[in-house]
């Protein structure tokens, strides 16, 4: 029995610091050597392995995150837990985006897509895929109805603002963007305004972002091994995140340059990414859908496109203004197109406090619409 109990605690500490080692040794690897393994881009297999093993390492990484995010969530509750991870996400984010534009690699788009890509994925991708799944498996789902409320009153004037308003503007006639005053300003709302929504989310307003469940209610899957201390489980999640970060600048080459190698659509660059890093959170969101904890879900997804656009956009604008870079943000028309009717869409879906299969099929057939967008426009 005593062995036994030892091999659990042993696996336990093996999967929360596994990450920390595999992400350590391929960030020094490609410190020391990077430069030289991407010096030249026509060598498509060498960049194939690296592009791979690159890919791994960020996944392994990432997962831990997720990992360390979960079970601080366990030991702090929500809405805390998944503000965590949704922020530890939009840090990874943020490291790819700006770790092309200090690269010096030209691409304008490039953070414009990735927020979009990160909104069709989460508000119509993960959302639909989270209400069709649980509408199948329990007919109908609750969650607070305050709570999608908040996040929708943000969201809306947000990506109205970053995506939408830019291409109205009379600088966009001639830069294709914002102007700095435009820019600094823009940005300062912004952080002001989720600043607000953060101060309502975890104090004020908490409870908007919570429900209580009735004992019919599945229990959410829990970790596998034990539960440490907040404090380790904390310090592991940033040990857990550097590599990430560090590596960030070294994948988000090679996917620029190969975009522009294989001469495939330049959206898909912005969509790679996205997917990349919201792989752990959408996961997560499913397996609570699952568990018939749609709150949580709910929480991740729209979470994640509103700290999207608080947060990515004011960083991105001021690193182009400090680079003197040119940064697109206002989408085309077909994807105006599609974040209105997504916007217009999420009103209606969490409109009542009860979702079903039918709101999930809507969701996923725009979803669907903007894949094949991204390949034949």
């Amino acid at each position: 029995m005593h062995d036994g109990t030892s091999q659990v605690r042993w696996d336990a500490r093996f999967r929360s610091e596994a990450p920390v080692v595999v992400g350590g040794i391929t960030l020094v690897l490609f410190l020391v050597y990077g430069r030289a393994w991407l010096s030249d881009p026509n060598q498509l297999v060498e960049r194939g392995v690296l592009f791979v093993w690159l890919l791994a390492a960020i996944a392994v990484c990432i997962f831990g995150v997720v990992r360390h995010a979960d079970a601080l969530a366990e030991l702090l509750g929500e809405p805390l837990g998944t503000l965590i991870l949704t922020v530890s996400v939009i840090v990874i984010e943020v490291s790819l985006i700006v770790a092309v534009m200090l690269e010096g690699v030209t691409d304008p788009t490039l953070a414009r897509d990735t927020m979009f890509s990160v909104i069709m994925i989460m508000m119509n991708g993960m959302v639909g895929l989270c209400l069709l799944a649980g509408g199948l498996r329990h007919v109908q789902q609750e969650y607070n109805l305050e709570g999608a409320r908040a996040y929708l009153a943000v969201l809306i004037p947000l990506s109205t603002i970053a995506l939408i308003l830019p291409r109205t503007t009379e600088s966009s006639a001639v830069g294709g963007g914002l102007n700095a005053a435009q820019a600094t300003l823009f940005s300062l709302a912004s952080l002001v305004l989720y600043a607000i929504f953060l101060a309502l989310q975890t104090m004020r307003h908490r409870g908007f972002f919570e429900i209580k469940y009735d004992d019919a209610c599945e229990t959410p899957a829990r970790l596998d091994g034990e539960r440490q201390s907040i404090g380790k489980h904390a310090l592991l999640l940033l040990l857990t995140l550097l590599p990430v970060v560090g590596l960030a600048e070294y994948l988000a080459v090679i996917v620029e340059q190969g975009i522009h190698t294989l001469d495939v659509p330049a959206p898909v660059g912005g969509t790679l990414i996205a997917a990349l890093i919201l792989a752990p959170e959408s996961i997560t969101a499913f397996r609570a859908a699952m568990a018939n904890r749609l709150q949580r879900s709910i929480n991740l997804c729209l979470g994640s496109a509103l700290s999207t656009l608080a947060l990515t956009v004011p960083v991105v604008l001021m690193i182009g203004l400090a680079t003197q870079q040119n940064i697109t943000l206002g989408l085309n028309d077909e994807n105006i197109i599609l974040l209105v009717l997504t916007l217009t869409v999420s009103m209606l879906t969490f409109s009542g406090a009860r979702t079903n299969v039918l709101q999930g099929a809507v969701h996923l057939l725009l979803f669907f619409c903007y894949a094949v967008l991204i390949f034949n426009p």
